[in-house]
């Protein structure tokens, strides 16, 4: 959810249909030798990816709202909160269908291509970049944990950099290596899931129902303690903030996401030495992409959706294998968006309508530090007290105007700077040496 460093010559958003891949985009070790070390300018930008990291980067709001607005069970179990009739189940359905995991495997798919871009330009320049690189990611994790700690426990900051530290040494393998081992071990923590669920009928009713009413149905007064919590301080609800988020940086990270977004960042290096990402395929490929992501998407999530109605949502049926239906529906369907973006890029029509989406890409880790600010004033005690308060339908509005502030604003702020704040304090820090700002 943040800025990666990309190098590639500038092209317009509408490459030709057939154009070949950049060299940096199909062969990343070949920068120019005549780069230099350090980040890089407006001119080097892959604008593509800034579009697609813009658009997923809004689109990651569209799930995030869930839990800035309503008790985290609801985004596990629809039924453990609020209305889920009319209106409200439609933007449930959609957001579930279309959203949920495709913009968060988007996300790391591009985490692992801008590794191959920074670190291929770096040792090209200097000949090394591993010091660099684990510095870049010490960072990421030291402003991660900040998030977390300080803001909000939803951070996936701290999960991107450990996972960009144990998939460094994979950056140089060939594509299909690359999308092999991450298919490893995308499967590796499916494969817990399957475990867990067999073993769970084994584990003690108080262990069932302990689960049960912290992260899928808490029982009334359960809930009505939490609305008053996040309705409090923000001291008040600092100690739940942090077991919440050691909680998910511990055993969540260990039983799912380390496997996950790891394979999926190998997979986007191997998409990015493809040349995917640069809009530069033939328009036969991104249609493809499109066609075959939907066609075995969306059925594969809706049959998701059935199955656990058919089991009135029982948790020991749904909590781990309930949700594999959308945890590898999301893998077509997020190809589908990018070779969906992908197309738009190419049209010579878009591209002063992307210009605002690519600006917000540029700031991806400032937006998305900014929509935390956002959401948690809007929702929590320390600000306005929404919390709880607001439907399904409700929190769609607040995304629209999230994204209407952020469209507006990077673009307005790119004029005068040249990164937005969060990016310029971690290539600071990384780079070891105050960086321009203003241009």
């Amino acid at each position: 959810m943040h800025e990666n460093e990309n190098v590639e010559t500038n092209r317009p958003l509408n490459s030709g249909q057939g154009a070949a891949p950049a060299a940096a985009a199909e062969r990343p070790d070949a920068a120019p030798s005549t780069a230099t070390p350090g980040p890089v300018a407006q001119a080097e930008r892959i604008r593509s990816l800034d579009v697609l990291r813009g658009f997923a980067l809004l689109g990651i709001l569209i799930m995030n709202i869930q839990v800035f607005a309503m008790i985290f069970a609801a985004y596990f179990n629809p039924h453990a909160y609020g209305d889920l009739t009319g209106p409200n189940y439609a933007v449930w359905w959609l957001s579930h269908v279309l959203a949920d995991r495709k913009l968060m495997t988007i996300f790391s798919m591009l985490f692992g291509a801008g590794i191959v871009l920074m670190t291929s330009r770096r040792e090209d320049a200097v000949g090394r970049c591993a010091g660099l690189h684990y510095r870049r990611m010490a960072v990421l994790l030291a402003l991660g944990l900040c998030h977390a700690y300080l803001l909000w426990d939803g951070d996936i900051l701290v999960t991107y950099a450990i996972c960009g530290m144990v998939v460094y040494p994979f950056r140089r393998r060939r594509p299909r290596t690359l999308i092999v081992i991450g298919l490893i071990l995308i499967a590796f923590a499916s494969g817990i899931s399957f475990l867990s669920q067999w073993g769970m009928q084994y584990w003690p009713q108080s262990e069932v129902r302990g689960l049960s009413d912290e992260l899928w149905q808490p029982p009334p007064e359960k809930v009505q303690e939490t609305l008053a919590l996040y309705r409090g301080t923000w001291a008040a609800q600092l100690p739940a903030r942090v077991s919440s988020a050691f909680f998910f940086q511990t055993f969540v990270l260990l039983i799912e996401n380390l496997w996950r977004v790891s394979g999926l960042m190998l997979a986007g290096m191997a998409l990015f030495k493809l040349g995917v990402f640069s809009a530069t395929r033939t328009t036969r490929t991104y249609v493809s992409m499109v066609v075959a992501g939907v066609l075995i998407g969306v059925p594969l999530i809706v049959a998701g959706v059935v199955y656990r109605d058919s089991v009135n949502w029982d948790i020991r049926r749904c909590f781990f294998v309930g949700g594999q239906f959308n945890y590898w529906g999301s893998l077509p369907m997020a190809l589908a968006w990018v070779g969906l973006v992908m197309l738009v890029c190419r049209s010579a029509a878009a591209a002063a309508v992307l210009r605002p989406l690519a600006a917000v890409g540029r700031m991806a880790f400032t937006n998305y530090l900014l929509q935390s600010v956002i959401c948690t004033t809007l929702f929590f005690g320390q600000g306005f007290g929404w919390y709880g308060h607001v439907e399904r339908v409700g929190q769609f509005g607040v995304v629209l105007g999230v994204w209407a502030i952020q469209l507006v604003l990077s673009p307005l702020w790119l004029r005068s700077f040249r990164f937005g704040p969060a990016e310029w304090l971690w290539r600071s820090l990384t780079y070891r040496a105050r960086q321009p700002f203003k241009r």
